[in-house]
């Protein structure tokens, strides 16, 4: 556990795994916590920078009021991505980088957390098997992702989220219209135009309906075989899974809501690109109380 002050909105460069980079540190205005914080990591989608990641989520400015640390990372590339393959150097990267954020900082190594938006969430849900052991619990915007062959060291807790009418990620399988749309990670043309090649290998979702991801991984955690689900809030319903040793498996179902961050303002200005946005529920604070519950 380190004990380094935190200039808060500051971002600094940070290399491993062979790739260079940077991370965005929020925090709260207590620079000498009497105490170990929280960590959570907010990973951003595809084509995006951790600086927009930070400006759709507001995630950082949230935790400095709550208590916890919020880490924003992101490698440099020619087309932002993460890489999501098992043993990836952007895994590889992920987790160097919260292994120097625990020594570096005044982190509370039973409370790290990930995030993350469209391939973001893609890359939050490979970190719950590659690193369980240090992830405590994870939370998924636009892209819960249970892939086969997963063996994680311990159940991971898991609160997801994901609108019905996703254009990037559809709530019943495929590969949406719009992100086929996206660049292709070498630049050359579209995500469309290189469907099922190496060019984009590992940063497209499976083409399986979203409850069935989620029904996946509360199989992966012991759980029930079926769900309760319940109305939370104004279009907005709960499909919950009971499960074992508080390794919950949450699913928000945002209907006709887009490729979303629920409550995020910035989207707002974006709806013509990624739909509807619902203000009746906020991830942020349904990701940091399902956080808070969830320790290691």
């Amino acid at each position: 556990m380190g004990t380094a002050s935190i200039q808060n909105g500051e971002t600094l460069d940070f290399s491993a795994a062979g790739e260079a980079g940077n991370y965005l540190v929020e925090a709260p205005s207590e620079e000498n916590p009497s105490h170990p914080l929280s960590l959570v990591i907010d990973l951003h989608g595809l084509v995006e920078t951790a600086a927009i990641q930070a400006d759709y989520t507001k995630l950082g400015s949230y935790g400095a009021t709550k208590g916890f640390i919020t880490v924003t990372p992101q490698v440099n590339e020619l087309v932002q991505h993460w890489i999501t393959t098992p043993g990836s150097s952007d895994q590889k990267f992920l987790i160097a980088l919260i292994d120097h954020l625990e020594k570096t900082l005044c982190v509370n190594g039973r409370r790290v957390y990930v995030a993350g938006y469209s391939n973001g969430a893609f890359m939050a849900s490979a970190l719950a098997c590659s690193d369980a052991s240090k992830i405590a619990a994870v939370a998924t915007v636009a892209g819960i992702q249970a892939t086969s062959g997963c063996h994680p060291s311990r159940r991971v807790p898991v609160i997801a989220f994901h609108g019905t009418s996703d254009p990037f990620v559809p709530y019943k399988g495929g590969i949406g219209p719009a992100a086929k749309k996206l660049p292709a990670l070498n630049g050359n043309g579209s995500i469309g135009s290189h469907l099922n090649s190496k060019i984009d290998q590992g940063v497209q979702q499976t083409d399986l309906p979203i409850p069935v991801e989620e029904a996946r991984w509360a199989a992966r955690n012991g759980c029930s075989k079926s769900p309760k689900t319940s109305t939370v809030a104004s279009g907005v319903s709960l499909i919950a899974y009971n499960c074992p040793g508080n390794a919950t498996v949450e699913l928000y179902r945002e209907n006709g809501d887009g490729h979303i961050w629920a409550g995020s303002e910035a989207m707002v200005a974006i709806a013509s690109i990624v739909g509807k946005t619902t203000f009746s529920i906020s991830a942020n604070q349904l990701i940091w109380k399902f956080f808070e519950s969830h320790p290691l």
